[in-house]
């Protein structure tokens, strides 16, 4: 499915928003509560959209999918137009990717993660982090000659690429990096801080980031609702923004709901799902009241 870029300016009367979970498993209510955030700001006029984040193959399933939407339907959350699924969307990505190629903010790296884990111990005494707790990159590959790449491309020596920071940030220096957080205001953006990211893999062809940032600009995304635990991220997203010419959202982040011991709560960790609440006896306003009062508390 294609789509055409839209203008990055909020409607008069609501905004365009989206939920985008990934269906790696069941809706608990934490998930409810993110949905909710989205959907109450697009109501008056704007627009609710939901997209399936499925670009991971060995943890996404369309069984989760399909429950997902029949979960969301059970709530009264409906979004406008057609589910838009990212595994579907690959070509749109490397697009993406060529075009940041031909900026020359790309390269590949052949380091495993492990040799990133010591060589990052070994220079800081313990793995280097970015805002987003990732093990930073000490740089090995960055300092390659193109005949060097060349060589070992052709050698069939698996790679990632990654997103020179550098030379990225470089590119977009003539302004400064910034966006709109509806709380906060005008937040200044340090990318730097991630180093050189990786935006395609072997196993997923499409980074997180770029994935989002591209199908954010897509489909006239106006306003990004996301939890607060991706807010340093949000710095690494205008950095693609700016690279790419694409529109820039508005920003709003909310607290993540955490069970009794204080821990966030995680299908991994089995937080109760929307379909066992539904099997329980529960009814739809009562779940969606128990998302929100939940969210208050953070």
């Amino acid at each position: 499915m294609n789509f055409p870029l839209q203008c990055n300016t909020s409607s008069t009367y609501g905004w365009r928003t989206r939920f985008a979970p990934s269906p790696t498993g069941f809706l608990h209510l934490g998930h409810v509560a993110s949905a909710l955030h989205g959907w109450a700001f697009s109501r008056s006029g704007g627009a609710w959209l939901v997209r399936m984040e499925d670009i991971d193959p060995q943890r996404c399933r369309p069984a989760y999918a399909q429950a997902i939407l029949e979960d969301l339907a059970w709530l009264g959350l409906e979004p406008e137009g057609e589910v838009v699924h990212q595994s579907e969307r690959m070509a749109a990505y490397g697009q993406v990717l060529e075009t940041l190629d031909r900026l020359g903010v790309l390269y590949p790296c052949f380091c495993t993660r492990s040799e990133i884990a010591r060589e990052s111990t070994a220079m800081f005494s313990a793995p280097h982090t970015a805002p987003d707790g990732s093990v930073l990159y000490p740089g090995r590959c960055h300092h390659m000659t193109g005949a060097e790449r060349a060589a070992r491309m052709a050698e069939g020596q698996p790679y990632v690429l990654r997103l020179d920071m550098a030379r990225a940030c470089a590119r977009v220096a003539a302004q400064p990096l910034t966006y709109q957080d509806l709380a906060l205001g005008t937040v200044e953006c340090q990318p730097e801080l991630f180093g050189d990211v990786v935006l395609a893999r072997r196993d997923v062809p499409a980074s997180y980031h770029l994935c989002v940032t591209h199908d954010d600009a897509a489909q006239g995304v106006t306003l990004v609702t996301r939890g607060v635990d991706l807010r340093p991220a949000t710095d690494l997203h205008r950095l693609l923004q700016a690279l790419m010419e694409w529109p820039t959202p508005a920003y709003a982040f909310h607290p993540l709901l955490c069970d009794a011991e204080g821990r966030r709560l995680a299908k991994r960790d089995g937080a109760q799902s929307v379909r066992d609440m539904r099997a329980a006896g529960m009814h739809a306003q009562d779940v969606r009241h128990a998302a929100m009062a939940g969210d208050k508390k953070q």
